[in-house]
């Protein structure tokens, strides 16, 4: 909730970020781990105990993708640890978790001026790949471009 606050900021209307509270984030991530089929992986990254940032995978959601094609749900980082590595870290290890279920292409959804985080997916090999979508928030239509990578062993994320 705060990292989305952080991130999303001029992107998408403020009366939604100012809605979002810890609390109601909290009780919507209990449903939807609960929700979750099994063939969605949740990675988390730890500090001290601590959890700090969390990536989620499964297959494509999408009707006009491929049995072997598979979706990063989420990646985020606490807002206080962008730049400290976990990010990459959780980023190498979700090619690895597509391959390990047999996922030969993975692709992802960023609003389309989130240009932080279209860097930072584009350095871990995710291109856009002609998909766009509007997302409504609060009235207002949200511009996202979907973006794509074949899981190859390439997956040393540039620095």
């Amino acid at each position: 909730m705060k990292g989305w606050q952080a991130a999303c900021t001029g992107m998408v209307p403020q009366d939604h970020l100012d809605a979002l509270t810890v609390a109601e984030d909290a009780r919507q991530r209990r449903e939807m781990f609960e929700r979750a089929p099994d063939t969605v992986l949740n990675l988390v990254a730890e500090v001290g105990g601590t959890v700090v940032g969390w990536a989620a995978l499964g297959p494509s959601r999408e009707d006009d993708r491929e049995p072997q094609d598979g979706e990063l749900l989420a990646l985020y980082a606490s807002p206080d640890r962008l730049g400290t590595g976990i990010g990459k870290a959780l980023m190498r290890q979700a090619p690895a978790a597509a391959r390990e279920r047999s996922f030969r292409r993975l692709v992802l959804w960023v609003l389309a001026a989130n240009t932080r985080a279209r860097r930072f997916y584009e350095r871990a090999g995710f291109l856009p790949d002609g998909g766009s979508s509007d997302w409504p928030v609060s009235g207002v239509l949200v511009p996202e471009v979907r973006l794509g990578r074949d899981v190859t062993p390439l997956d040393a994320m540039a620095d």
